[in-house]
């Protein structure tokens, strides 16, 4: 089935019933955070918490179907067993017969946002998800942290797009947490000071 991804303003008013929380993830993410694409991208991304998932489908409006990935293959989430990992969940346009939206899983409580590959790594959410122009986007330096396990050559493209454009609080915490989580990571080459300090407060560009 082909992707016809939703823009930004699609997804917003796609998930604009919903009480869950959601943020726009992935490259989207680094895109809005720049204020332009950086590539072409073949999909879009947003994530939610597993608490949430439920809520955010079930909100979904008419036309729209939400498919979970379930032993390698697409079973609709109805249908998908709920005691499981259900990772991603794709959003269908059924009139369309194309994928729009992807769904990613992450961890968290209350409080705090929770890296799902190591919970040592956790922020307060105000600082993992971020508010641009009214639209909750996860915070670059998280999203550069997620592709920095096995990065690709594109994943290359953002990373070098973005860590110029970040406070050094950012910069800071994506280095702590490359050495610290993916220590064998491409781009933990690249860092300066395995003794960065963690804590930062990111607002867009330093501004």
């Amino acid at each position: 089935m082909p992707w016809r991804p939703l823009e930004v303003d699609g997804v917003v008013r796609l998930l604009s019933a919903t009480s869950a929380r959601w943020w726009l993830s992935g490259g989207v993410a680094l895109d809005r955070w720049l204020g332009h694409p950086i590539r072409e991208r073949q999909n879009i991304d947003v994530s939610t918490t597993a608490a949430d998932l439920v809520g955010l489908v079930g909100a979904l409006p008419a036309g729209f179907s939400a498919w979970a990935s379930v032993d390698g293959g697409l079973v609709p989430f109805a249908a998908a067993p709920h005691d499981t990992d259900l990772q991603p969940v794709l959003v269908r346009d059924d009139a369309a017969d194309a994928w729009v939206l992807q769904v990613n899983v992450e961890d968290g409580g209350p409080r705090v946002w929770v890296y799902k590959r190591d919970p040592r790594l956790q922020l307060p959410w105000a600082d993992a998800v971020i508010d641009l122009d009214g639209v909750p986007t996860g915070a670059p330096q998280v999203q550069l942290v997620w592709k920095a396990l096995r990065p690709r050559p594109e994943d290359d493209v953002d990373k070098d797009a973005v860590l110029p454009t970040l406070t050094p609080e950012a910069v800071a915490f994506y280095e702590t947490a490359l050495l610290r989580i993916h220590p064998h990571s491409t781009w933990s080459i690249h860092v300066r000071s395995p003794f960065a300090p963690a804590k930062a407060s990111w607002n867009r560009r330093g501004a």
